[in-house]
């Protein structure tokens, strides 16, 4: 069983930045794709970044603002997340990204908040 332990988030002030960090308890992590998931208050969880062997991917309301990158040797993965926006705030997560859909693949973690309020 896959553990997936993030951390980084906070709460901050539009314009801020944060950098959040998921360890994966995953052998071969390198082989897997790995995105970064977002849910908002009575929102569906919505994927916003993904990593893979090809590249980077991320929403459209992110691009230009928020950069995934991983560390293989250390089996984790980051988001770095500057001008953040009133609407970021959400519960961040990171999980193994299908191909297809990039739905998560493997277990949550129990996800880290992330609040952008002036």
């Amino acid at each position: 069983q896959v553990q997936l332990v993030e951390s980084g988030g906070g709460l901050v002030q539009p314009g801020e930045s944060l950098r959040l960090s998921c360890a994966a308890s995953k052998s071969n992590f390198r082989i897997y794709a790995m995105g970064w998931y977002r849910q908002a208050p009575g929102k569906q969880r919505e994927w916003v970044a993904v990593i893979t062997s090809g590249g980077t991917r991320y929403i459209e309301s992110v691009k230009g603002r928020f950069t995934i990158s991983r560390d293989n040797a250390k089996n984790t993965v980051y988001l770095q997340m500057n001008s953040l926006k009133p609407e970021d705030t959400a519960v961040y997560y990171c999980n193994c990204a299908g191909l297809t859909s990039y739905r998560g693949l493997w277990d949550w973690g129990q996800g880290t908040q992330v609040t952008v309020s002036s």
